[in-house]
């Protein structure tokens, strides 16, 4: 098998204050002027959706207490946003792109236990899948992850290591070999060894990937997810296509309390309406707008010109739930080390 070329970008954070200017350091505590500043950590493709939530947020918060409030933003792989938070980056909530991400922070002892029944819908207030993004014209005419294969195509995806949305992609990848083979695994991972084959980036993050497929413009297909692929149709009109894999995941990013900065900062109250205020009908269109599906099915149902809602999804549940999925796929040496390692 030929050697590629890999490509692992530098891990980035950004971080955003919106409704003022503000730092991070400052995180959890009140200004002179009794402004409260509350960090929301956050994975890549959340920025322009969280710096209009927080906007929204923030009028509504003050018009309930009277009080002003600054959102601080930081936003990176789901995988490296959970560490920096283990390491001590101080969220009063996070917002990720998978359950198992938060699950590692419940584990370092910062979030109780159970924190995935505190909130509706497993504590997943938007969902989204994976799709492909290819160029205008689609020349290597790309319809379902079987041409992924083929010699000659350059795929961008980013890395599970570091990427929720990486494992998503990986996900639902191997189910669509999964059908096709009839559960061979030997079958189903000499095909996703194909695809692998096929990546020409691995960036760190989906923005990162995006970047690299967009912006610098490297490769024919862009695995991403729904709402980045949507977005680049948006920002980019007649110069990208969507194309709707025959088999794909429901991809459900999780948000939770970081009960023990939360404790700390005095903020426990404040994260859990900034989070339950997620699930309002305002908020679900906001998201809607922003190419996440809603959780709440009647404002989900309002976008369905935007939403290929018949695609067939699996779940994680079809991989055992993320604590299995993450032991079988993406832990040291497991399978996606194997793949990798024969690249």
């Amino acid at each position: 098998m030929k050697k590629r070329n890999w490509i692992r970008n530098a891990i980035c954070f950004t971080m955003t204050a919106v409704c003022m200017t503000g730092v991070f350091a400052g995180c959890g505590d009140k200004k002179d002027d009794g402004t409260l500043t509350f960090t929301n950590v956050s994975y890549d493709p959340t920025r322009e959706f969280y710096e209009a939530y927080n906007k929204m947020f923030a009028e509504h918060y003050k018009e309930e207490t009277g009080n002003e409030i600054e959102l601080v933003q930081s936003h990176g792989g789901s995988g490296s946003q959970a560490r920096s938070v283990i390491e001590g980056n101080d969220a009063d909530v996070v917002t990720l792109a998978l359950a198992h991400d938060i699950t590692a922070i419940e584990e370092a002892g910062l979030i109780e236990e159970g924190w995935m029944d505190e909130f509706e819908k497993n504590s997943s207030p938007y969902t989204s899948t994976i799709v492909f993004l290819v160029h205008s014209g689609n020349e290597k005419g790309i319809k379902d992850w079987d041409d992924l294969t083929e010699e000659g195509v350059e795929i961008i995806t980013p890395d599970p290591k570091s990427s929720g949305g990486a494992c998503w992609n990986f996900l639902a990848a191997w189910q669509y070999a999964k059908e096709t083979f009839g559960g061979d695994e030997t079958k189903m991972k000499d095909f996703v060894s194909k695809v692998y084959d096929n990546v020409l980036v691995m960036d760190s993050g989906a923005r990162g990937a995006t970047t690299t497929f967009v912006e610098n413009g490297q490769g024919d297909v862009l695995i991403a997810w729904e709402n980045e692929a949507l977005l680049t149709l948006q920002e980019y009109p007649g110069e990208y296509e969507l194309v709707t894999p025959s088999i794909s995941i429901l991809a459900e990013p999780s948000v939770a309390i970081v009960d023990e900065n939360a404790d700390k900062n005095g903020t426990q109250e404040t994260a859990k309406a900034y989070l339950e205020y997620l699930y309002t009908q305002d908020a679900q269109r906001l998201a809607g707008t922003h190419f996440y599906r809603p959780s709440d099915e009647s404002v989900l149902q309002e976008f369905s010109d935007t939403f290929d809602l018949s695609v067939n999804l699996c779940t994680i549940d079809d991989f055992g739930g993320w604590d299995q999925a993450y032991a079988d796929f993406f832990a040291d040496d497991a399978i996606f080390d194997e793949i990798y390692s024969n690249q």
